[in-house]
């Protein structure tokens, strides 16, 4: 059986908020941990049916950034969502609901620009 170990090392200030994020996998090519301003980790607990997940980002993690992450991630668990149920109407509501996020998100950041 084939292993892979992920590493998540995250460096805190005094508050407890992320510095740095940095992540390795030794199935990677990487030769050594990348740096991530944010990460997004969940984990499906079979016995209590419960979502157990991490969310953290660091200082340097820009508004936009934080937007395009969002929209990527939504658009990635569609296609996840599609590989697993071929549910294709549902699949096509996460897609369109993470399009019209982003597009709201443009709006608002236009019209705060704005002002």
């Amino acid at each position: 059986m084939k292993k892979s170990t992920i590493t998540i090392d995250v460096s805190l200030d005094e508050k407890n908020v992320p510095e740095s994020i940095n992540w390795s996998a030794t199935a990677s090519t990487a030769d050594s941990a990348r740096p991530a301003k944010a990460l997004m980790l969940s984990f499906w607990d079979g016995a209590d049916k419960a979502a157990l997940r991490m969310d953290l980002w660091t200082k340097q993690m820009m508004v936009d950034e934080m937007a395009d992450f969002y929209y990527q991630t939504l658009m990635t668990m569609a296609d996840s969502f599609d590989r697993a149920t071929h549910q294709e109407e549902l699949v096509n509501d996460i897609r369109t609901f993470a399009k019209n996020f982003y597009t709201r998100f443009q709006e608002i950041q236009l019209k705060e620009n704005k002002a």
